[in-house]
């Protein structure tokens, strides 16, 4: 490990190029950059046009980068290694090219370490000195739920690990950062103002439990729904509660901050008093009660292998291998107390741990069974053979087909796997070729049945590609 002393380190850059003599780096490399105002910044070199001009943008994460028309000159961070220096004892001072008379020089200093317990300000953009000898920048960015963070310095997120690095020291304040700074001394003054919350007496009449509003919607409800509860109440997410905004309780909705882990709390806007806050809980709750009726919901009785057996003959009838304990082997149901009402739930294997299964009618839960034990008879048919397809590029509201495949099974059935996504996101599903698509007597009846289940203008191939290709309609049995 290097044996110099980060606190006492200062870094001499003295080899800058001037943007004004269209003098630019190679492409991709990252630079410490001198802006013409005079602040101090760094990103990835990426010219516009043929390249040949200074015409173009340094990268410094997504969405976040600098003109170059707002860069006076350049050093390269790329082209050195530290480590033998970094090595020596007593070094204090390291010149990044020869210092010359004449020649443009910026230190830096007062360089930090992890080692020490210190950390970057958020969003902060900082010149690193990374394990591995070489230069780096990136802006900080903590992890959300350990110790620890990253410095991003280009798109994609692409980042610097804090245990990469060595030592770090700021460098100048972007608009960013600034934004960052800003957004924390709200935080701060909402802290503040959310001490000694005021209470709308009009607004809270009934006081601050938010339970004490549900209850009385609950009341009104149950004269057109007798078998309403809060349980079915509270299905109707996200639920409201009472939370402290700007130094007053509001009737609020929380959400999660992605970013920072904090709570977000949208007001309740449609009203001014407490009477009028329990009518809206009423229509915001309606739907679900109206449609949480246990008579409809539990229609063949409270016995979970009543609707079981019920969605295992309806799906038997076309995957003719299928057999109970295919299910099984990945999904348990049961009917269960869960705050006071009867649910459907669902657990993986025989794991503790359980779901709510929303489904407003034994109906609609007999087809969420069905749709897993179609799945689960899929799994279980062995493959035997596959054919796919040839076809160009093709967009799928916004998506790139990527792969469309069909496979015969060892039952002698098929299915057709769609696979689309695009750079950074894609899902994959399975479609089970009906028997009924088979006793067509011609291909081209058959391409028409099966487009119903795989329909072009969902998954990509229509008639006019299928149609011609004969390996597929050979491979089908036609």
């Amino acid at each position: 490990m290097f044996v110099v002393d980060h606190k006492n380190l200062t870094l001499s850059f003295n080899e800058f190029h001037d943007v004004s003599y269209k003098d630019m780096p190679q492409y991709g490399e990252y630079c410490l950059l001198e802006l013409k105002n005079g602040d101090y910044t760094a990103g990835g070199w990426h010219p516009s046009g043929n390249g040949h001009s200074a015409a173009g943008f340094f990268l410094r994460g997504t969405a976040d980068s600098v003109d170059s028309e707002d860069v006076a000159r350049w050093h390269s961070l790329d082209r050195y290694d530290l480590t033998a220096s970094l090595e020596e004892e007593g070094v204090n001072w390291i010149n990044l090219g020869p210092e010359e008379e004449g020649s443009r020089s910026v230190q830096f200093e007062s360089f930090k370490s992890f080692a020490d317990r210190k950390n970057p300000k958020e969003e902060q953009f900082c010149l690193l000195i990374m394990k591995a000898g070489s230069l780096a920048a990136g802006r900080w960015n903590k992890w959300r739920s350990e110790a620890g963070g990253y410095f991003i310095y280009s798109s994609a997120l692409a980042s610097h690990s804090w245990d990469k690095v060595w030592a770090w020291t700021p460098l100048s304040s972007d608009e960013i950062f600034a934004m960052e700074e800003e957004r924390e001394k709200e935080k701060r003054l909402e802290k503040k103002l959310n001490k000694n919350p005021y209470t709308d007496p009009d607004l809270f009449r009934y006081g601050t439990d938010i339970k004490v509003y549900y209850e009385k919607a609950l009341e009104k409800l149950r004269e057109e729904y007798p078998w309403a509860t809060l349980t079915m109440m509270r299905k109707e997410t996200p639920v409201w509660q009472i939370a402290p905004l700007h130094g007053k309780y509001v009737f609020g909705q929380i959400s999660e901050n992605y970013y920072d882990d904090s709570d977000v709390v949208t007001p309740w806007t449609e009203g001014t008093t407490a009477d009028e806050f329990i009518d809206f809980l009423c229509r915001y709750t309606r739907d679900k009660v109206e449609h949480s009726d246990p008579k409809k919901k539990f229609r063949l009785g409270t016995d979970i292998n009543a609707y079981l057996d019920k969605a295992f003959d309806n799906v038997k009838k076309d995957y003719r291998w299928l057999e109970k304990g295919m299910l099984e082997k990945t999904w348990h149901y049961d009917i269960r107390e869960v705050d006071g009402d009867l649910e459907f739930v669902r657990s993986f294997r025989n794991e503790n741990e359980y779901s709510v299964v929303d489904a407003e009618s034994s109906e609609k839960f007999i087809e969420y069974l069905e749709y897993d034990y179609q799945s689960a008879a899929l799994q279980a048919n062995e493959i035997v053979g596959s054919y796919a397809p040839s076809f160009g590029h093709i967009e799928l509201h916004g998506w790139n087909l990527e792969s469309y495949v069909f496979y015969r099974l060892k039952s002698g059935d098929y299915k057709v796997s769609v696979t689309a996504g695009d750079r950074v996101a894609g899902g994959s599903r399975d479609f089970f070729i009906l028997p009924q698509c088979f006793e067509a007597k011609t291909y081209e009846e058959f391409l028409n049945r099966y487009l119903e289940i795989v329909p072009d203008y969902s998954f990509g191939l229509g008639k006019e590609e299928l149609l011609p290709d004969t390996k597929l309609k050979k491979f089908l049995g036609y």
